[in-house]
């Protein structure tokens, strides 16, 4: 992670929105319970990942926020998705 990076302490329960930096520069929006694994996955290192990152790596963490269950993260996931693109800069260096 980076200083750009927002994170707070999570429990195993909460869920993530988080945005990651392609290697490529472009914006990728997800949803997660378990950050570090998912990381992982985008960047090629366990199995799993988007396939829109498979060839965008490596892949940064830029911003996440907490929601306390899959469908507030969802919600908001979407929400973002809707942005453009300079909306979506803002959240990474707020």
């Amino acid at each position: 992670m980076t200083d750009e990076t927002q994170t707070t302490e999570t429990s195993k329960n909460d869920w993530q929105v988080y945005l990651l930096r392609c290697a490529d520069n472009t914006l990728y929006c997800g949803i997660t319970n378990d950050l570090p694994r998912r990381l992982r996955q985008h960047n090629g290192e366990i199995n799993g990942g988007a396939k829109y990152t498979q060839g965008r790596r490596p892949c940064q963490l830029v911003y996440s926020e907490n929601h306390p269950d899959k469908s507030q993260a969802l919600k908001r996931e979407l929400q973002i998705k809707k942005w453009p693109r300079s909306q979506k800069e803002g959240l990474c260096i707020s």
